[in-house]
């Protein structure tokens, strides 16, 4: 079930920037029709995921995926609400608990079931909150690199935009760490009233 939907999300985001990418191109403007382009890749990768492996998807994970994607490249770029100020905090925010989603995935991936169950919920929420704010912080480095290497633009705003970036990814962070952490108290609970 959790394939059909990636599929079906895949698949309308990929037509839908195709669509855009076909328009901006035969408009001339190939600044949109390079981003629309880069979003039919984006939109391409949890299908492929999704057709060729035997990974596991994690809903939120995929819906906000493909959240992040809108809300940064055409809400962003192509109808430029980056220019709004306000746009690039919330996405921010919007990846942080992104990253968030991964991080619990990782964390169900990778730690075994039975050994999960004596795992403290603080230790699950910091785990969550660490992985959305380590993936800031990496964002932010690929920002300062492009500048310094290619002269690009991405931290307009300097060690400001940095800071407000990275404030926004721990704030998403927070929230979805606060969310796991107590839910993961609540399996430890029900899994001891269980037991007796």
């Amino acid at each position: 079930m959790k394939k059909r939907i990636v599929s079906f999300l895949s698949v309308a985001y990929v037509l839908f920037m195709a669509v855009l990418a076909f328009v901006h191109y035969t408009e001339g403007d190939d600044k949109k029709a390079l981003v629309a382009a880069g979003g039919v890749a984006c939109g391409l990768i949890p299908l492929i995921l999704a057709l060729f492996t035997r990974l596991q998807f994690n809903l939120p994970l995929i819906v906000f995926y493909f959240i992040f994607l809108l809300g940064s490249q055409y809400f962003g770029s192509i109808l430029g609400w980056y220019g709004l100020g306000w746009w690039d905090f919330f996405m921010h925010a919007v990846s942080g608990v992104l990253l968030a989603f991964t991080g619990i995935a990782l964390y169900e991936r990778f730690v075994h079931r039975e050994a999960g169950k004596e795992v403290s919920s603080w230790f699950v929420a910091l785990f969550v909150l660490s992985f959305a704010v380590l993936g800031g912080v990496v964002w932010e480095f690929y920002e300062f690199s492009m500048d310094q290497f290619f002269g690009m633009t991405l931290q307009g705003g300097g060690n400001k935009d940095t800071m407000e970036d990275l404030i926004a990814d721990t704030l998403g962070g927070v929230v979805i760490a606060l969310q796991a952490g107590v839910r993961k108290r609540f399996d430890k609970s029900d899994n001891s009233r269980k037991r007796q």
